[in-house]
């Protein structure tokens, strides 16, 4: 769907969670990416002791029996530091301490040798004993882990996507897209950046209106964060792309506090690079003076844990409270200098009761906000001087408030039960204050008439657009109940997984006057949209006053909302097989479904069919010493549709132009002497490519009667293997094939010339009446729903040739992964990563990086023929290389250094324009959206590619001995020397002797060096 240059900036329910149990040597049993518990297990000499206890600092205790094999396993164990003791008839033999659990597996605790270490974490960089972990011959994913000790170290940005950025195939979004509360968004494998889903303690966080990113945690009360990248179990879905699952700190059985302040001064910041014109007349001339932008933050944060009951009831909580502010020049389209402020407040709390030995309680509560405000003050090029107060900027208060419970009960010592239950309340507060409600907005006023305005662009005072509901609200609720059953050598694991979204009083309008002024510049001659005869067209500018040069002016008027919701139901089963000490087969089975309803409270699209997603992945431990692993995997991903996409698809919006030649532009850069160019409705008339005017859409004539939910195959095949005594190396193949997408379809007279071709009467139905943005499945036959005038309907199949493309949708992504890394043996910790890998096709997914559309599963593509004609190509989220190092050095006692490198190469870039040889504008007529430049074929990445990103990142810390290394002192450096290059361009050339200005324009640049100091206090 198209939305012109707008497009920028811009019942009871239940479920069964599979929990690790053991079933052999080497054996951890079933993990799953958003688990948030670890196992212990091991082997016991014949003879040496009949059960083994464990007790962690939360005051956890249990007790196992070992079998006559002399294996032991104790699963679902809440994260921790435990000991574990060997017992024989009710005395201690032997006991291990400090043993560490990492979340999603298991952690060997053998006593085959008495008196030694015998402690390995399978997943783990970190030891206990000072043991070499040993490779996790249970793990058939594509998985890291990073923890609380290592955040503390490592130089990063304080987000949940700059922790995800460590893992291999994780790369930035798109510098259009935003999460949330304002941060980043991220890409895995490829896939778009909507695809992905994040999770706060078991409870799925992601955003619950568009799925772009998700709510984390406040960064010093993470205590793992897991980074899925592939190959997760059947427990879970409704991702194609990555997980970042988040485990919180919990008290124990000591109290501790402590508190931290953080500060990343202006001075001690880098310089963006400012933006110049690089095409047309004005090539070389200032357009964004990035260079003053300045900014600085500070953070303080503060926690508290320990036993309220001691071995029953803990209590760990915390605060973050961060300010960032400054101010930012406008580009010369907007030249103000907003000073601006946002807050971001955070907390979190965990309660835990352990109720009895097999019986657990925890509450999870979170909140995270962000608040708004800023002023925008006049701001002159010609001499870089500030001046008034011009108007302020909409404050806005967004956020989330998080409370789930979860109970574990271990039934027996091969079954275990859980339940989870959880919401999630949002909030997207705006206050809008409306200083010049008789000027509309200006949007590409670069495109002006340079004759009309002396060769300087005039600005409108009125910086309101679209305007958001000011009571918009969201509520996340999810359910799951699960069980896991140990039969002899299979763990057994079934259950549901049930959440429901519901996104209130979402909606906008234009601020009054109710619309906005689109500038721009086609050829004289050209129609602006379509042909004659054709429905839209709008006529070429050239023979109306003021036309001759091919500028003219659209009146853009848009408004849609509603209340709508997103049901999400599935079951599943999984079978976690020790076929032998060697060898180990994950077999599993999802079944997903989807019902989404429209503003009126009807469904418009039900998929509640079996959408089986069969899992399957094995472990080979080659030598059975946990040294060589050889390991597979292969599933099915389904993915649903966002709860919004039902307000422009199934409600009744509007987005309507008026197209006019204008002879004259008024102080507040409104234009005048406006001549209405003739339509296929009328001159002047409001044209919308899409049909919507504003009337309700028929919930029969949204989607195909046959449609199925995006989803994904991934294939995965690698080998960890030990090195000597310290090292660890590896290497993973993954392929990615995104079968089945959804996007929209518009082009109503390929329907109707179907029907006519069918022998259709066209005197039984309205042509004109005929959807223009039908959801459909790109590649398939779709069988669309036409009313007739009796109220009844036609089924249209539609072909892939009926819609006029030449095939269906295609992302393919493959990658190599090798990787060193060198566990932490008390001294130091190192990893290194390469990843050659490419995504090509013809769709990115759900979203369109390289235009900044954000409209989910209603994009460009696929609306009409043309636009997708050399679609086929290197996709916005491909990154070729990608090297990434990152660890940790303890200098002496005191200091620790830490570092970390990424090198990754630029993305592809597009050069769209006008059609063809002649470069028209035919079918929907949307504009230079054709893979097309200056009337040459431009497929993606056929423009060359962004430059190389190089970023070194360092930090220090010191904690001295005489204030009991409880105070720390630390220092990080941020892309230490200053590589700053441009990540994206504008890629809109627009016409020969049409160019658009801002073509090849960098939108989007790297982050510029920035110090942060810090100072902590534990105690």
């Amino acid at each position: 769907m198209n939305d012109h240059s707008l497009l920028q900036r811009a019942p009871f329910r239940r479920n069964i969670l599979t929990l690790a149990l053991v079933m052999g040597l080497g054996t951890a049993g079933a993990a799953h990416s958003q688990a948030t518990t670890g196992t212990i297990f091991g082997q016991v000499p014949a003879g040496a002791g009949d059960a083994v206890a464990i007790r962690s600092s939360s005051g956890i205790t249990r007790q196992v029996a070992v079998d006559a094999q002399g294996r032991y396993s104790l699963a679902a164990l809440p994260l921790g530091t435990y000991t574990v003791t060997l017992v024989r008839d009710g005395a201690t033999v032997d006991s291990r301490s400090n043993v560490t659990l990492r979340v999603g597996a298991g952690t060997e605790v053998s006593f085959t040798a008495p008196g030694s270490t015998g402690t390995k974490n399978l997943e783990a960089v970190t030891v206990s004993a000072n043991a070499l972990p040993a490779i996790d011959v249970t793990g058939v994913d594509s998985r890291t882990v990073i923890t609380a000790e290592q955040l503390a170290r490592l130089p990063l940005a304080r987000s949940a996507e700059a922790i995800a950025l460590l893992a291999p195939g994780v790369v930035e979004g798109s510098g259009y897209f935003d999460g949330p509360t304002g941060g980043s968004v991220v890409s895995f494998g490829g896939s778009a950046v909507t695809e992905n889903a994040y999770y706060i303690n078991g409870f799925n966080t992601t955003d619950p209106l568009s799925n772009f990113g998700g709510f984390a945690l406040p960064y010093g009360s993470i205590d793992q964060q897991e980074i899925l990248s592939g190959g997760y179990g059947a427990a879970y879905g409704r991702s194609d792309g990555g997980v970042i699952s988040q485990v919180g700190k919990r008290g124990t059985n000591e109290w501790h506090f402590g508190g931290q302040v953080l500060w990343t001064p202006a001075f001690a910041r880098g310089d963006q690079k400012d933006i110049h014109f690089v095409t047309g007349s004005d090539r070389g001339k200032l357009y964004d003076s990035n260079s003053q932008d300045k900014s600085w933050t500070t953070v303080v944060s503060a926690y508290a844990g320990g036993p309220l009951i001691k071995d029953k009831l803990f209590l760990f909580a915390s605060m973050e409270a961060e300010r960032r502010q400054g101010n930012t020049i406008g580009n010369t389209d907007a030249p103000f200098n907003t000073k601006y402020r946002n807050d971001y407040p955070k907390w979190y709390a965990k309660l835990d009761w352990n109720i009895t030995d097999s019986n657990i309680l925890e509450v999870t509560g979170a909140s995270t906000k962000r608040s708004y405000s800023a002023d925008r003050l006049a701001y002159d090029y010609d001499t870089g001087r500030t001046g008034n107060l011009a108007n302020r900027a909409i404050p806005t208060k967004t956020g989330a408030d998080l409370y789930v419970g979860k109970f574990t009960s271990y039934l027996t010592d091969e079954l275990t039960f859980s339940a989870m239950y959880g919401r999630m309340d949002g909030t997207y507060f705006n206050q809008v204050t409306n200083l010049y409600p008789n000027i509309g907005r200006l949007y590409s006023a670069s495109k002006q008439n340079p004759a009309l305005n002396g060769g300087t662009t005039i600005i409108s005072p009125q910086t309101l657009g679209a305007i958001n509901d000011p009571t918009h609200t969201s509520r996340n609720t999810n359910l799951r109940f699960d069980l896991s059953y140990r039969l002899g050598s299979h763990t057994l694991s079934a259950g549901i997984d049930n959440q429901t979204i519901e996104d209130n009083n979402d909606g906008n309008k234009m601020a009054d006057p109710g619309y906005g002024w689109e500038y721009n510049k086609g050829a004289a001659g050209t129609p602006i949209i379509g042909v004659p005869g054709a429905d839209p067209y709008v006529a070429a500018p050239g023979t109306y006053p003021g036309g001759a040069t091919g500028y003219y002016v659209a009146k853009y008027r848009r408004y849609g909302g509603g209340s709508v919701r997103v049901e999400q139901r599935a079951q599943y089963i999984e079978d976690s097989w020790q076929v032998s000490d060697r060898w180990l087969l994950k077999l599993g089975l999802r079944n997903d479904q989807f019902t989404n309803y429209n503003p009126g409270g009807e469904a418009y699209l039900r998929l509640t069919k079996p959408q089986w997603a069969p899992r399957a992945g094995f472990s080979w431990d080659v030598n059975g010493d946990s040294s060589f692993k050889v390991y597979g995997n292969a599933g099915r991903y389904f993915l649903a549709l966002p709860a919004t996409v039902a307000m422009r698809q199934a409600g009744a919006p509007l987005y309507t132009r008026e197209y006019f030649t204008y002879t004259g532009i008024d102080s507040n850069g409104q234009p005048t002497g406006l001549t209405p160019i003739d339509t296929s409705r009328g001159p002047g008339a409001p044209i919308s490519a899409n049909r919507e005017y504003g009337q309700s859409h028929d919930p029969k004539m949204v989607t195909a009667t046959n449609l199925k939910s995006e989803y994904q195959d991934e294939f995965i095949l690698g080998f960890d293997k030990k090195l000597g005594d310290a090292w660890v190396y590896g290497a993973k193949a993954s392929y990615r094939n995104l079968r089945t997408a959804i996007d929209d379809y518009g082009d109503s007279g390929a329907i109707a010339a179907k029907m006519d071709r069918m022998g259709i009467d066209p005197s039984t139905y309205d042509a004109n009446a005929i959807s223009g943005a039908y959801l459909f499945n790109p590649g398939r036959t779709n069988i669309l729903k036409v009313q007739k005038y009796d109220g009844s309907y036609y089924s249209v199949p539609m072909t892939t040739a009926d819609f006029g493309f030449s095939s269906g949708i295609k992302r393919h992504y493959y990658g190599l992964d090798l990787f060193l890394e060198h566990p932490f043996d008390g001294k130091w910790y190192g990893k290194v990563d390469y990843l050659f890998s490419r995504s090509y096709g013809n769709s990115e997914g759900q979203v369109r990086s390289d235009i900044g559309q954000v409209d989910v599963s209603a994009t460009v593509d696929w609306d009409y023929a043309q636009v997708m004609e050399y679609a086929n190509g290197e996709l916005s989220n491909s990154r070729r290389h990608q090297i990434k190092a990152y660890g940790s050095y303890q200098l002496t006692p005191e200091w620790m250094l830490s570092g970390n490198l990424a090198i990754i190469s630029g993305a592809p870039r597009s050069c769209l324009g006008m059609y063809g040889l002649g470069e028209t504008n035919p079918g929907l007529g949307y504009g230079a959206y054709y893979h097309w430049c200056a009337g040459k074929v431009s497929r993606p990445g056929d423009a060359g590619h962004n430059p190389w990103q190089y970023t070194v990142s360092l930090s220090t810390e010191y904690r001295p001995l005489w204030a009991d290394k409880k105070l720390g002192f630390n220092v990080m450096v941020y892309n230490v020397f200053n590589n700053r290059v441009t990540t994206q361009t504008d890629p809109f050339f627009g016409a020969t002797g049409g160019e658009y200005t801002t073509y090849r324009m960098a939108v989007s640049q790297s982050q510029p060096r920035y110090v942060r100091f810090g100072v902590t206090y534990d105690f």
